[in-house]
């Protein structure tokens, strides 16, 4: 009996979270107070994805050139999306020039997780 209650609470616990999740929308980037900067976060963030794709392409293909590298672009990916969120955050405060700064080092790791990405085993 305990059983079936446990599940029948966890199943209605997992239909509210997707009901919660299906009402979040899109960010009207004109409702926020800096939209220049929210505009360069969201494709900073974008090109993190597109580094992510390029990385795991590479990764399943089994092209990654050596297991150190391959720690390496992780690291690049992994560091690049924590400074989207600091971005994010930087935007919400309006703090233009901390958002260009996150911006640039975003770029540059993305660029170090692509270009790793696509360097070939020999």
């Amino acid at each position: 009996m305990k059983y079936i209650t446990m599940i029948t609470i966890a199943s209605g616990f997992a239909v509210l979270l997707n009901a919660v999740d299906l009402q979040a929308g899109p960010i009207d980037p004109s409702l926020h107070p800096h939209p220049e900067k929210l505009q360069m976060v969201h494709e900073a963030e974008h090109s993190v994805d597109h580094a992510w794709e390029v990385y795991h392409r590479a990764a399943l293909g089994g092209t990654v050139a050596s297991p150190d590298l391959q720690a390496q672009i992780e690291q690049h990916l992994h560091e690049a999306r924590t400074l989207v969120t600091q971005a994010q955050e930087a935007a919400d405060r309006g703090d233009s020039p901390k958002v260009e700064r996150l911006v640039g080092e975003i770029k540059h790791h993305t660029a170090q997780a692509i270009a790793g990405s696509k360097e070939q085993k020999k």
